[in-house]
């Protein structure tokens, strides 16, 4: 595991005084991912919260080269720029041994992006790719994507009388890309800071593709005080709706056990995005096929741990 006295001497590679909301999880994950990882680094990143806040001309926050790139190119920009890294260091051109580290939201990584992020990792590019899950398209409007929890109301998926917020379950990416027979793949949430650290650490170690499911709770699009950010991501955890855990060598591990699982509504009655479900009958329901839903994967996750012990 990581040791913070040692972290602390790491130079500070995402700067402050960049434009994020306050209580913003994602300028927290990237801040750690970075302090985690070691010069010489190149990151990549499309368009979304995170371009927007940390890199408005003149201006960035970014101390390592950054590339720019469309909201569904971060993967191929990256194994592009591997690629290339790859044939001058074996020209002799290139003496550092640079690692790459392409960034993502959740509409940018499970949706429009995927096919790029399943090819590069289907062709072995060595890079590590972050997706830092808040759980929406926020910053175009709090559009419902694939990663938003069920019974959540967006802007796509509005609560109302007929319809009680987004009607499916979210994808389950992390398995998806293990599927991928990925070299590291790891979940975790930024009130686990020493967990995040020591799995980007393991992440651009590994010799392939790697992944990372973060995920930053947004107060904007969430529903609740910037000043809960931190709790808000560890009642995440506490309850297992996000369990934290990583696939490596072919084994599954579970990184936070939860000394009391907490029922999921603890998590859920803080947020603006459920408030509906905690108004009648049908909102109770839902609920229920939540903690469920949460039960069934925490129970199926530790299945799999045993059976590769």
């Amino acid at each position: 595991m990581a040791r913070l006295k040692e972290l602390c001497k790491n130079e500070e590679l995402f700067s402050r005084g960049h434009r994020a909301c306050a209580g913003c999880a994602e300028a927290l994950a990237v801040r750690q991912i970075l302090l985690a990882a070691q010069k010489p680094v190149v990151a990549v990143m499309p368009t979304g919260c995170l371009e927007i806040f940390s890199s408005i001309y003149p201006e960035s926050a970014w101390q390592v080269p950054m590339i720019h790139t469309a909201f569904e190119t971060s993967a191929s920009t990256a194994s592009g720029v591997e690629a290339a890294y790859r044939f001058h260091k074996k020209m002799g051109r290139i003496k550092e041994n640079i690692r790459f580290i392409a960034f993502g939201g959740d509409g940018a990584t499970y949706d429009i992006g995927f096919g790029a992020l399943s090819g590069a990792v289907e062709r072995r590019h060595r890079f590590l790719y972050v997706c830092t899950d808040n759980e929406a398209y926020m910053n175009t409007g709090i559009q419902r994507s694939s990663a938003t929890p069920y019974g959540a109301h967006t802007t796509t998926s509005p609560a109302g009388t007929k319809v009680p917020g987004k009607r499916q379950h979210r994808k389950d990416i992390m398995e998806i890309m293990i599927a991928h027979d990925i070299a590291y793949a790891g979940q975790t949430t930024v009130a686990l800071w020493n967990d995040l650290v020591t799995k980007v650490q393991k992440a651009l170690a590994a010799d392939g593709p790697s992944f990372l499911n973060v995920l930053v709770p947004c107060p904007l699009g969430w529903g609740y005080p910037a000043e809960t950010t931190i709790e808000m991501s560890r009642l995440a955890a506490d309850t297992c709706f996000w369990p934290v855990y990583e696939f490596a060598d072919g084994k599954y591990e579970i990184n936070h056990e939860p000394k009391e699982k907490k029922p999921v509504e603890e998590f859920l009655k803080p947020q603006g995005r459920f408030r509906h479900l905690f108004k009648d009958e049908k909102g109770k329901e839902i609920i229920a096929e939540i903690q469920r839903k949460t039960d069934e994967k925490w129970a199926l996750l530790h299945k799999k741990q045993e059976a590769f012990k």
